[in-house]
C-alpha cells in the first residue's frame, strides 16, 4: 500500500510538472505561430496523458486479491508498461517522419528565438521529471513508472531538437533541423531498446542475478540449513515473491523442520530489498551411502 501510494504520489507530481511545461510551450506556440513547435506542444501533452494507464494500474494494485486473482492485481504495471513502449515507439517513428519529411521539404522558422526558449523549457521540463520518475521507480522497484520515465526522457530529447534545430537556422544553417532531428530519433531508438528489454524481462519473470545469490547466500547462513537446491524469485507489479528449496538433517521433527523453514522464510525477506513474500520448503538430506558399500555394478 504504502509503496503504491508513492508510486500514485510520483505520477501525480509529475503529471503536473508536464502540464505547467506544456502550458508554456502553448503560450510561445501562439506568440510565434511556428507549425514545428505546435506539433512539439501537442506530442508533448498527448504522452503526458500515458501517465493515466499507470495511475490506473498503481490503484489496481492497492485492490486485495481474489479467488480469481490469487497473486492480486499487480501485474497491471506490467500492461501498463506495454502502453508506455507503444508511445516511445509513436515518439521515434513521429520524430524520424517530421525530420524526413523537414529535409526532403524545407520550411522557413519564424521567431526562432521564441522558438529555442520553447524548446528549452520542453527539455527542462521533461528531463526533471524523467529524473524523478526512474528515481522513485528505482526506489520502489517500479519497472513502469521507470519506463514512463525513460518516455518522459524521450519526450525531452524531441524538443531538445527543436531547441539546437533553431539554434541552426540562426547560425545559416536550416539543414541543422532535421539532421538533427535523424539524430534525436537514433536516440530515442536507443532509449526504445533499453525500456522494452527491462519490460519483457519483468514479463518474463526475469530477475536480477545478484538478487538470487544474495538469497542463496543469506539461506546458506541459517543454522540447521545443510543446503540450498534452488531459489526462484519473481516480480508481480513492484514486489518480489520468492520461493526456496532447502536441505535439512532427516532427523529433524516435522515441528522443527517448520520452524527452521519459517526463520529462514524471516531471513530471506530481510536480505532481499522488497521482498513481500516467501514460501520455504525444507526436504530431508538423503544419507550418503556408507563408503564400504559392495560394489553392485
Amino acid at each position: 500500500m504504502e509503496t503504491s501510494a508513492r508510486g500514485i504520489r510520483a505520477v501525480k507530481i509529475s503529471l503536473l510538472a508536464l502540464a505547467v511545461t506544456a502550458a508554456i510551450q502553448v503560450v510561445i506556440t501562439v506568440i510565434s505561430g511556428s507549425v514545428a513547435l505546435l506539433a512539439d506542444t501537442i506530442h508533448n501533452v498527448s504522452d503526458a496523458l500515458t501517465a493515466v494507464p499507470l495511475w490506473i494500474a498503481f490503484v489496481l494494485g492497492r485492490r486485495a486479491a481474489t479467488r480469481r486473482y490469487t497473486y492480486g492485481y499487480g501485474r497491471a504495471e506490467d500492461i501498463a508498461g506495454l502502453f508506455v513502449l507503444a508511445a516511445i515507439a509513436f515518439s521515434a517513428i513521429v520524430a524520424g517522419w517530421e525530420s524526413i519529411n523537414r529535409l526532403l521539404n524545407p520550411a522557413p522558422i519564424d521567431h526562432v528565438g521564441w522558438v529555442a526558449f520553447a524548446g528549452l523549457v520542453g527539455f527542462v521540463g521533461n528531463e526533471l521529471v524523467a529524473i524523478f520518475r526512474i528515481h522513485e521507480g528505482k526506489a520502489i522497484g517500479s519497472a513502469a513508472l521507470i519506463a514512463d520515465g525513460q518516455h518522459a526522457r524521450t519526450d525531452g530529447l524531441t524538443s531538445l531538437a527543436v531547441l539546437l534545430g533553431a539554434g541552426g537556422v540562426a547560425l545559416g544553417y536550416p539543414i541543422a533541423d532535421p539532421i538533427i532531428g535523424l539524430l534525436i530519433t537514433i536516440a530515442i531508438v536507443l532509449v526504445l531498446r533499453t525500456t522494452t528489454r527491462d519490460i519483457f524481462r519483468r514479463l518474463m519473470d526475469g530477475v536480477d542475478p545478484a538478487m538470487i545469490d544474495a538469497a542463496e547466500h543469506a539461506l546458506a547462513a541459517v543454522d540447521g540449513v545443510l543446503g540450498v537446491r534452488r531459489v526462484r524469485m519473481r516480480w508481480i507489479g513492484h514486489e518480489l515473491h520468492a520461493d526456496a528449496e532447502l536441505d535439512v538433517a532427516p532427523t529433524l521433527s516435522l515441528h522443527a523442520a517448520h520452524e527452521l523453514a519459517h526463520r529462514a522464510e524471516t531471513t530471506l525477506t530481510r536480505a532481499v530489498p522488497r521482498l513481500r513474500s516467501a514460501i520455504v520448503h525444507a526436504y530431508p538430506l538423503a544419507a550418503p551411502p556408507p563408503t564400504d558399500a559392495p560394489d553392485r555394478a
